[in-house]
This record gives C-alpha cells, sequence and structure tokens, in this order.
C-alpha cells in the first residue's frame, strides 16, 4: 500500500488552516502597532522603565547655618561627616572583613553581623556620622554591598557654657533643644537633588545635572555676648560647687534693648558628647522652671502703693512686734523692728511691713501690676518650654494670699520673667520686649509706671545693697548698685520645707542710668549658708562687675575698694 493512500492521514478543511494563518497575522500586527506605538508615540512608559536601572535622583543635603553670638563668634557650626549603609543581600565579606569594619565603626561586632544578616531589608544604617577619615579607612576595605552618604553633624565650640541656649540637633541634622529647635526652619534651609547615572553595583559613573538646588540654612545671630556669657557660667559654676547646692540659674539682660546677653544653668552637659545625659541636666532652668521668688518681689508691691498714692517713700508702717497673725497663719520678720519707713521694708527685707503695705491695697490694683510686668504670661520669647509661672485672678485672693504675695509666696515666676520685670525699675517705668537674637535699633517699650516711682523704687533698692541693707555683697567697686535679695523656703509635699531654701538676687547697674539686670537664682545650698545676700549676691557682683567693663560702662560712683560685712554684720531678710 503507498504512504499517499494510507488510512491514517486526515485532509483537514482548506478554510481551517487559512483561519490559522489569519490569527497569527492579527497577532503580528496587534505585536507590530503595540511597538510603534511605545517607540513612536508613548515613548515614556519605556523610557521610565529604562532610566529606573541605570538613572537615580539622589538628595543632595543643605548645610545648616551657623549660630553666631553679638560679636560674630560661632556658637555653633556644620562639620562635614559621612554615614555608612549596606544593602544587606548584596554584602560579601570574611570575617576578619567585618571584625575590621566593626572596629572602625565603634559597634559591636555581633550586632553587625545581626544587621547584615536581615535579607529581606535593601538598606540598613550602619553608623551615622562618623568622621571623613574613618570613612576612608572602611572604603579602604572593599566591601561589596557597603556604601557611604555624606552628611553634616554640628558641632558646639562653647561646650557646656552656652549648651542650655543653643540646644543640639540630632542624627538627622535637625534641631533637637534650644535655639536649634527654635529656628530649626531657617537653620536647616532645603534640602537639593542631582540626577545620576549608576552602574550595576550602584556606583556613581556620571553626574547627569542638578534637578533643583540646595538652599543652605541662613546664619543667626544671637543677642549673646561669648564673654559676659562665660563670666556668667564660670561665677555660676563656682558658687553652686561652694554652696553644694542643687543647682543653679543666671540671666543677664541689657535694660535698653531687652537682648538677653548671657543665660546659664548647672548643671549643664556637653552638648559635644550627648552619651550619659539626665533631665536634670537638661533643663534650663532660667526658662522652663518656675519657683516662688520671695522678697524679691517686695519693690513690686511698694511700686503698687506708690503709683495709687497710698504711700511715700517716707511713710512709716508699723512693723512690731515683728509678726503678723492672718487667719490662722502667722507671718514673721527676720529680725523685729517697730516702726519702719517705705523705704526700710525695702532695705531691711520686712515681711511684716510688706504684708501690711499689700492688705491697705485693692487686689485687682495689686494683680494688675503684677501682670502688666510679665507675671503669670509667657515672656514670648520664641524659646521651647517658656514658662508662664502661675498667678491667680485677683478674685480669688484671700487676705492671707494677699498678704503672703507681697514678699513673694504664694505666685510662681521663672527667673527670666524676674529679670524682665526688674527692667521696668531699669527703664523708668518701661517693660520691653525680650530677644534671644541681636537687634539693631532701639525697642519700645510699655509703659507699666510712672518714672517718679520707677526712680523712688530705684533709690530703695540702693539702700538694700548698702550697709545695713540685706545685699551688701552685691556692691560693684565704681558702679551704683540697686537690687534686692530673695530667700524661700522650698515647697514639699503640699508644704514648705523647714530646711530647703531657694537664694536669689536680682539687681541693676548703674544706678544712675540702668545698663544691666542681672538676676540669679541658688537653688537648695547646703553648706550653712541660705540667705540671697551670703549667697546670690556675690555672683550678681562678680558678673556685673565682668559685664560692664566688657560693655566699657563708664563708672557712676568713687573707685574705692568695697568692704564687705563680716557675718553677721549685713541684715537678713526674712524668709
Amino acid at each position: 500500500m503507498s504512504f499517499a493512500s494510507s488510512p491514517a492521514i486526515v485532509r483537514l478543511p482548506l478554510w481551517r488552516s487559512r483561519f490559522v494563518l489569519l490569527v497569527l497575522l492579527a497577532a503580528f500586527a496587534v505585536l507590530v502597532g503595540r511597538s510603534l506605538y511605545l517607540q513612536a508615540v508613548d515613548t515614556d512608559f519605556l523610557q521610565m522603565k529604562g532610566e529606573s536601572r541605570y538613572s537615580r535622583v539622589i538628595e543632595t543635603p543643605a548645610t545648616r547655618g551657623r549660630i553666631l553670638d553679638r560679636n560674630g563668634e560661632a556658637l555653633a557650626i556644620s562639620t562635614p561627616v559621612k554615614s555608612v549603609w549596606a544593602i544587606p543581600e548584596d554584602v560579601s565579606a570574611g570575617p576578619a572583613q567585618l571584625a575590621r569594619l566593626a572596629k572602625l565603626l565603634g559597634v559591636d561586632a555581633r550586632e553587625l553581623q545581626t544587621k547584615l544578616a536581615d535579607a529581606e531589608r535593601d538598606f540598613v544604617y550602619l553608623k551615622r556620622q562618623i568622621p571623613p577619615e574613618t570613612a576612608d579607612q572602611v572604603a579602604a576595605l572593599g566591601i561589596p554591598g557597603i556604601y557611604q552618604n555624606r552628611e553634616y553633624r554640628r558641632y558646639y565650640p562653647g561646650g557646656e557654657v552656652m549648651t542650655h541656649v543653643i540646644g543640639f540637633t540630632g542624627v538627622e541634622d535637625s534641631g533637637q533643644e534650644g535655639i536649634e529647635l527654635a529656628y530649626q526652619k531657617s537653620l536647616a534651609g532645603n534640602a537639593g537633588s542631582r540626577r545620576v547615572i549608576k552602574d550595576r553595583l550602584g556606583r556613581i559613573v556620571e553626574d547627569v545635572g542638578s534637578v533643583r538646588s540646595a538652599q543652605d540654612g541662613r546664619d543667626l545671630i544671637l543677642a549673646l555676648d561669648g564673654k559676659i556669657q562665660s563670666l556668667a557660667y564660670s561665677a555660676l559654676k563656682a558658687a553652686v560647687e561652694q554652696h553644694r547646692a542643687r543647682a543653679g540659674a543666671i540671666v543677664v539682660l541689657d535694660a535698653r534693648s531687652g537682648e538677653l546677653l548671657a543665660l546659664a544653668n548647672v548643671p549643664s552637659y556637653n552638648p559635644n558628647n550627648r552619651g550619659r545625659l539626665g533631665g536634670a541636666q537638661l533643663r534650663n532652668r532660667a526658662m522652663t522652671d518656675t519657683f516662688e521668688p520671695g522678697s524679691t518681689l517686695k519693690p513690686f508691691t511698694v511700686a503698687v502703693a506708690l503709683e495709687l498714692g497710698k504711700v511715700t517713700p517716707s511713710s512709716t508702717v508699723q512693723t512690731a512686734p515683728g509678726r503678723l497673725t492672718i487667719a490662722n497663719y502667722t507671718i514673721h520678720d527676720a529680725h523685729p523692728a517697730g516702726a519702719l519707713t517705705v523705704a526700710q521694708i525695702i532695705q531691711k527685707s520686712s515681711n511684716v511691713g510688706a504684708a501690711k503695705l499689700a492688705l491697705s491695697l485693692p487686689r485687682e490694683e495689686m494683680w494688675a501690676l503684677f501682670h502688666e510686668v510679665g507675671f503669670g504670661a509667657q515672656p514670648d520669647i520664641g524659646f521651647p518650654g517658656e514658662a508662664s509661672g502661675r498667678l491667680r485672678e485677683w478674685k480669688q485672693w484671700r487676705p492671707i494670699e494677699q498678704a503672703t504675695m507681697a514678699y513673694g509666696h504664694g505666685i510662681s515666676v521663672s527667673l527670666v520673667q524676674l529679670a524682665r520685670a526688674y527692667s521696668v525699675f531699669a527703664r523708668d517705668g518701661e517693660l520691653a520686649p525680650l530677644s534671644l537674637v541681636k537687634l539693631d535699633g532701639p525697642v519700645t517699650g510699655k509703659r507699666v509706671i510712672a518714672p517718679e516711682t520707677a526712680h523712688a523704687v530705684r533709690e530703695m533698692l540702693e539702700l538694700a545693697v548698702q550697709p545695713g541693707g540685706t545685699g551688701p555683697r552685691a556692691r560693684v567697686m565704681g558702679y551704683r548698685v540697686a537690687g534686692k535679695t530673695g530667700t524661700a523656703h522650698k515647697q514639699e509635699n503640699g508644704g514648705y520645707s523647714a530646711h530647703k531654701y531657694l537664694s536669689s538676687f536680682v539687681g541693676l547697674a548703674p544706678a544712675s542710668d540702668p545698663r544691666l539686670v542681672i538676676a540669679v537664682m541658688i537653688d537648695e545650698p547646703s553648706a550653712g549658708q541660705y540667705y540671697g545676700g551670703a549667697v546670690a549676691a556675690p555672683v550678681f557682683s562678680q558678673v556685673m562687675q565682668g559685664a560692664l567693663r566688657r560693655l566699657g560702662v563708664a563708672p557712676d560712683a568713687p573707685m574705692r575698694p568695697i568692704e564687705l560685712p563680716g557675718e553677721g554684720e549685713e541684715a537678713k531678710e526674712s524668709t
């Protein structure tokens, strides 16, 4: 039988083969059409897919702006550093190389191996912000899958002296505390971006060009004077150590402009090495902590009485027998006296005299002045964590509260608030806004009391630092000084501690034409002395003397050595 006649051969209909041919031609036409569409009409898709394999847009960081003091000295600068990162699945290294890498990065070898063993992650930081020389040593290892990025690290030349004002940045170079946080937007600038071509190993082989230029952060010039700040910090630290105190704070204010020339706290910390930090070190006590100001509030009570015409500086108030009982509470004087003039109430720091003055005043008028000088409200400096303190509405005052508030109990303030309030006496009755940033011209203050009242209180404050007053240790050779001591029992467990004190002094100089206001607070001195005149006033004297000379302020008193009082010779303010 021939092959052609074999029954295994089946003849298919002619239309079926033609149908299959048409289907194949149609499919080919669709493919050709799609190819023409993608390559000639819609090219974006293929271009995007192609570029995704070799083209990258990388961020170019902006340089953070510098922070300078008022004289142009750098307080915060950015230095270039590197960050080391890896693609775990691409890393190929032996145990010796990994051990060397861990040593260079200063990390635990097992921790490094754990990071690199996580194959599911396509990106992991191994160490941030390492010095360029260390980065070069890492690159010299030649480990595949290990890469580097350029970053910036903040460096603070002032260290612990400036840190509570300047603050610091985190690993992402964003502000975390202080000025760095408050002015984050202007200091940080805006990052840019560049388009580059990378090979299959992730190495940049060509820089195509800039997509968006980086805008560096703006420099910030602060009102701080670096020399005065260093002096203030050193004097405060020495006093805290001498009196074995828990903490301390100091504020130096330019009375004419409202600029803060210095602000320091103890304990402090080094912002360049923050490995071991506690809450006590981080606290900017001058800004964020509040306390009962004690006798430093008496001048404001007297100012209200003078403003209302209730008394004159020579008016007398009977303070005998040195105590005053209201309801179930008795107010005491440290040294009982008889009739005292209003000026002597400030000079001798009589609690009884101040309380009697307060009780003769309308509550709303007393509250109004306290409120006008800034108590109970944030200073609005723009600093993170500014405290507003506590000043209750006058309608809620009971007689005993009005009496104790006259000498600084039942009210809480921050040290910055207290310094600003005293500027009213330095500026002839005007209250100026505070500024941490250097100002270009004079500022306009708000009238709070009459110039005559401010002058009268200033003269009383001068008496307080003379022999027979509570603060003779605050005197400065060659300058007339006016100021007030404060000593308050600390609040504890809903009452007042019998043996824990807060010592303070606030004053201004030269008294004839005040330039500076300085406020000092020492928390819990425990070396035997606790009166503000013995603990805080000497710090004021030392800093005021150095600051006035630094600013070139002319003396307004004879240049005669000051004889300090012996033990027990100076008046003690009532607590």
